[in-house]
This record gives C-alpha cells, structure tokens and sequence, in this order.
C-alpha cells in the first residue's frame, strides 16, 4: 500500500526470548484447525496485495508491480520490488522468467497473483504457520479501469478457494487511496456487487466480526492532502452498516490526537465512532524496536483506552521492516529487520498493551520490503541490481513470528473473559 510515511531513529533492548525456537511457531507443515470466523477478536491477520502480474499469466498487465515500465521486461534498471521472493517451492507453472539471472547464470524468476496455484499456495502457507487470515486489498481507484478490476476479482476467487482449502478467514479491505473527490461512492456500489452478485460474504472463510460481515476501509482521515473528504467516508461507513456489516478503519497513526499524520478534524473522530474496529497505520512511524515499544506505551496505551471507552474494537498495525531502494529510490533497508528484532519487538508491545487483535503489514508487499512471506537470500547479482535479503535467515523466519503472534493475540482475548 501507499501509506503516508514519518520516519524517525535509535535501538536500546532485545527480547531473546522471541527467538527461541520452542517460542516461534508452530511446525511447518502441521495441520492447524480452521479458523473461527466468526470474530476478529484473537486473530492474527496479514494485508495481502495480490497485484502482481507477470507477461504470460493471462492477466493482460504486463510485469505490473514488479516493473517500473510493466510493459519492458522485468530487469536491471526497471524493477520496483526491492526483496526478491524465494520461488523454489513453486511449481514450474508458477514461475516466470525475468530477464535478471541468478548467481548460477539462470534466470531469475518471480510470481504471479493471477495464478490460482501460487495464491492457494499462499494461503497454504498461512495454515503451517498459524495465520489466521488475510485482508484482501481491493484498491477503490483501480474500479473503474476494467483490466484492473478483472485482476482484483480473480485474485479474490483464488483467495476465497485458498480459504476454503486451508481453513483460513478472509474479508476485504478498500484503500481509498488515489481517489479523486466525489468517487468515494464507488466502494459502496462495488461492495453491493460483490455481496450480491459474487457473495462473496456466504463463504463460511468471511470474517465476521461482532455477528456481521467484516469489510475494511482504509485511508480515513490522512493528512497527505487527499482529494476525497471526511464527509464522503462517513457516509461509506454508513452505507456499509446499513448493508448489515461491521467495519474496520485504516486511520493516521496520530488519529486520537490530530496531528502530524492525521487530519485535526472532530469529524474523524465521529467516524471512528461508528466503526466497529480501528487500525491505526504505523508503517514507517519509527524505525527501531526500542522506538516501538515507546510508540506502544505512549500511542497504543492511550488509543486503547479511548477505543474502550467508546467500545471500539483496536487493531494495531505490526511490519517486519522497511525498503523502497528500486520503487522511490529511498535508501535500500531504509528500516532494517535486525533478524526479526524490529517485528518481534511490535508483536510483545502489542500484547504488552493489552491487544487483542494484529494486523501484519504486509503478507506478500516485496515493493516497499515489508513482505513475510517466504524471500530468498540469493536475490539477481550484477548489473547494478540491488536488494535486500532475510539476512541469512530461513525464508520462513517471519511466517513463524506472525504466528507466534497470533498465540499471543488469543492469549490475550482468552484472559480478557476471565
């Protein structure tokens, strides 16, 4: 996602204990129950892109996602992704080749979201580890360009098949990123289709949350100057409860108080209001683990109380690190993961706190290098290419700290009823 970033700097403790491997996860591989849907509460949830595409999937969109210029090839000097995904376990028509070469002289290959075979692979992937579910991204300003909209529905097909398959939970989420004022509407029209025409929230893997369907709205009260009014999205949400479904708010991190990334507007906070649950945007909002612990005690604490009192459920936002070295030209490992420090460091605040619910940003977004899935350590050498890499560790390491987090988030909402 594009997210409105605030970086800041500096590192004091380690939490040795997250790395003990009795601690991490569960076996991978091991046949985990299916999910309970039917709360968000306990749940550990990851964002899930889904826009890659790759020439020769079938989606018609070139290398989108991978390329600068997604109709030249996929190689040195036009690429954005800045961790290269580990393609080994992949089925031979689940690669594709790029015109960047590994060490051994082979071409290097990447994914495809288009690929039903690669997405249940996905959500396969989340079962042996202990993941609850994904947020589907469905991005509001891709609805009106059919090339774009066609992907976003095949995408979600192969996501309500890989719920299906693994017993995962699943529920979308708009970004109204990139909208123009006025179009914020077309969510709400876009939401009605899917209900009636895809029904999309009969699958038993649709999150419900508080006895309704679950959608989620992200962008809400930014203060990147964006085109579409808080008016416009009070109006969404209320349209979408009038649907009979409960709904999720992406809000500024500095939502309660008004400032820095968010809008200091009393109108956000009556929206917030009528949401069901909040999740505030932390991507880039500190940089090191003592950073975010500090952030916890003195942002989390303080919107759980204020969320508690107005009974507004809070989901806070947990990323791995940080890299858009290829996309923007920010400094490559611009937030470094410290083997999983800086991750594990926001998961124990977030239990610290009391949370009872994550959201893990982000499954699969190797653009901005925030991506958990399974990354190689042998990314394309030479011609000037240059990535980032899980510092030696296996390429699972941070599947296995999201699911530990989901023991912790039910761990929580286990002590909270006694």
């Amino acid at each position: 996602m594009r997210r409105a970033r605030n970086l800041d700097i500096l590192w004091l403790a380690v939490i040795a204990a997250c790395f003990a491997p009795a601690a991490v996860a569960q076996q991978p591989g091991a046949e985990a129950a299916p999910v309970d849907t039917s709360t968000l509460t306990g749940k550990v949830m990851v964002g899930y892109q889904g826009w890659f595409a790759c020439e020769g999937d079938g989606a018609g969109l070139g290398w989108q996602h991978w390329a600068q210029n997604r109709r030249k090839p996929l190689g040195p000097n036009n690429v954005t992704v800045d961790l290269w995904p580990d393609v080994s376990e992949l089925d031979a028509d689940e690669r594709y080749a790029t015109a960047f070469k590994r060490a051994d002289g082979g071409a290097a290959e990447v994914f495809s979201s288009a690929n039903r075979k690669t997405v249940l692979r996905h959500f396969r992937w989340m079962r042996d580890y202990g993941i609850d579910g994904a947020f589907l991204q469905r991005f509001a300003s891709g609805l009106s360009h059919p090339a774009s909209l066609r992907h976003d529905n095949t995408v979600l097909a192969h996501a309500r098949d890989g719920a299906k398959a693994y017993g995962r939970a699943f529920a979308v989420m708009y970004d109204l990123t990139g909208l123009k004022a006025g179009q914020v509407d077309s969510v709400r029209a876009d939401w009605s289709a899917l209900r009636s025409e895809l029904k999309v929230t009969d699958d038993a893997g649709y999150l419900r949350h508080r006895g309704k369907p679950l959608v989620a709205v992200w962008g809400v009260g930014f203060s990147d100057d964006r085109a579409y009014s808080l008016r416009e999205c009070l109006e969404l949400v209320k349209a979408i409860k009038a649907d009979g479904c409960a709904v999720m708010l992406g809000v500024p991190s500095y939502w309660r108080e008004g400032g820095r990334d968010a809008v200091n507007d009393a109108l956000l906070h009556e929206i917030i209001k009528q949401a069901d649950v909040i999740s505030p945007w932390t991507v880039g909002r500190y940089q090191t683990p003592a950073q975010a612990q500090r952030h916890a005690e003195k942002v989390w604490r303080a919107d759980r109380a204020w969320c508690d009192e107005r009974g507004v459920d809070f989901m806070p936002v947990a990323f791995p690190g940080f890299s858009w070295h290829n996309l923007h030209g920010g400094r490559l490992d611009q937030i470094p993961r410290l083997k999983g420090e800086f991750f594990s460091s926001q998961i124990n605040a977030a239990k610290d706190v009391g949370c009872d619910m994550l959201y893990v940003a982000m499954f699969d977004e190797v653009d901005e290098g925030t991506a958990i899935f399974k990354c190689t350590n042998d990314p394309p050498t030479g011609e000037g290419a240059a990535f980032i890499d899980y510092e030696g560790l296996a390429s699972d390491h941070y599947l296995k700290l999201a699911g530990r987090a989901g023991r912790l988030m039910r761990e929580n909402a286990a002590g909270a009823k006694k």
